[in-house]
């Protein structure tokens, strides 16, 4: 999930595709409460660029069962890598989609960089791109040396089915275990809401890959596509207005067997995210 500060203290960054409105501590913490969520996943959002204090400050609030992904620059010294580390940090994002960012050459260059900061830590690469860059990047990824996590089931597209230029190229990464893929977003992959129909079909073939390599997320607040102009600012974004709980339900729907749905929400992100083991501990 994202978590979004008071403008005043956590302030968006200048060079942003969207202006965020406040998605507080205190409401994620009554609907995660409300649907029987235990622990929790901080995604740095791209408005706040690498700026990464509001997410860092939203773990300290929650403690040890948070966990983090961060963006990182250049200036981050090993000592603060260490710091985060020790708060719950584990991994780095890349947020190309949302930089409409495709030059795979340059995106490899970045996952090599990114992999030789964090390896040592143990911490893995999100990467929020489509399944299309994927395929131009199997190489690279195939070979990566840390885990890489791809956002929201690599905004496969619903609508296009299993036979999607890309497709096979995830679901083979994610097979062959080096590379792992979020259950999250569905309205990324599906413009049918509330029930998304057309995403099940790219749930299921992930599972069928490597129930193993799958984890899951609300994505609150759930982000649009869309805002309107807010001055001279990038748009002010709305949020979906999405019921959480009816997405966890569809999750079970479309997985539809127990034992996976454990791996799913329980025993995988307790291996990617944590050293422990569940259900007590990360």
């Amino acid at each position: 999930m994202h978590i979004i500060g008071p403008a005043e203290r956590y302030p968006a960054a200048a060079a942003r595709t969207y202006t965020p409105r406040l998605a507080s501590l205190a409401d994620y913490s009554k609907m995660a409460a409300t649907i029987g969520l235990e622990r929790v996943v901080f995604v740095q959002p791209s408005a706040y660029g690498t700026d990464n204090r509001c997410l860092l400050d939203a773990m300290k609030q929650v403690g040890p069962s948070a966990r983090g992904v961060i963006v990182l620059d250049g200036t981050v010294s090993e000592a603060a890598l260490q710091d985060m580390d020790r708060a719950g940090v584990r991994g780095v994002r890349l947020n190309l989609a949302s930089r409409v960012f495709r030059d795979a050459q340059q995106i490899a260059a970045m996952i090599h960089a990114a992999a030789d900061r964090v390896g040592p830590l143990g911490w893995h690469i999100q990467l929020f791109t489509d399944v299309t860059v994927i395929q131009a990047l199997a190489d690279t990824l195939k070979h990566a040396t840390v885990p890489v996590v791809f956002d929201h089931m690599a905004l496969a597209d619903g609508r296009l089915g299993n036979t999607q230029a890309g497709l096979a190229a995830l679901l083979g990464l994610v097979s062959a275990g080096q590379c792992w893929a979020k259950l999250s977003g569905c309205y990324r992959v599906s413009r049918n809401e509330p029930d998304f129909p057309d995403a099940v079909q790219i749930v299921r073939a992930l599972i069928a890959a490597n129930p193993d390599r799958l984890v899951w997320g609300t994505d609150w607040p759930h982000t649009a596509s869309h805002g309107h102009a807010h001055g001279s600012d990038p748009p002010l974004i709305d949020y979906r207005p999405l019921d959480d709980g009816h997405l966890i339900d569809l999750l079970a729907d479309w997985v539809n067997d127990t034992a996976v749905l454990e791996k799913v929400l329980v025993t995988n992100p307790a291996r990617l995210y944590g050293g422990g083991e569940p259900p007590n501990r990360w």
